[in-house]
């Protein structure tokens, strides 16, 4: 089998999104609705206290389905983080080779096999400290930490708590808020 280059993430179709993961081409349609919703949700809780600094600690970059690039993968989280001290900026290109320091995957019944599968290995192999998992449907958060190369699952949270999520502890975090309904028809 032909390994997958760079030149077939440039000609997939616009709306997939395209990773190789150890040297297979991976083409994912966008999101479903829970998916979308799960994502800007977990961002938006994030985002104005880590990224922006507003009402918490700030020293964070986060960024919705940045392209990654480590070595031959090319791997598009659902949501990545990188603390400032390692990135003091982002760099003016549309991908990023610093693995980041958290990364966000939302599950689907599409992409959970892959997400599981391909993605953590090869985020554990470019030494991400801390991934998410979190799951619309079965409506779950996982919190995982890398240990000497491998994830240690830290917390399996799941309903409507308000939690302390690694490495984000420092904020209560609703989860309440990824399980959205969709709402009513025009």
């Amino acid at each position: 089998m032909k390994r997958a280059t760079y030149e077939d993430v440039l000609n997939a179709p616009e709306n997939k999104v395209a990773e190789i993961l150890d040297g297979e081409l991976f083409l994912t349609p966008r999101p479903g609705y829970r998916h979308a919703r799960a994502q800007a949700a977990v961002h938006g809780q994030l985002w104005g206290r880590f990224d922006n600094g507003q009402g918490g600690p700030g020293g964070w970059w986060l960024l919705t389905e940045p392209e990654l690039r480590f070595g031959e993968q090319t791997i598009v989280p659902d949501i990545a983080g990188w603390r400032r001290e390692r990135l003091p900026e982002i760099p003016d290109r549309p991908w990023l080779e610093l693995p980041p320091d958290w990364v966000c995957e939302v599950l689907s019944p599409s992409t959970e096999r892959t997400d599981r599968s391909r993605k953590l290995p090869i985020y554990a192999a470019a030494q991400v400290t801390h991934a998410w998992l979190v799951n619309p449907v079965e409506q779950t958060l996982e919190v995982l930490r890398l240990t000497e190369g491998a994830w240690t699952i830290v917390h399996v949270l799941a309903g409507a708590e308000v939690v302390h999520p690694e490495p984000f502890e420092t904020i209560e975090f609703d989860l309440a808020a990824l399980w959205g309904e969709a709402p009513p028809s025009l």
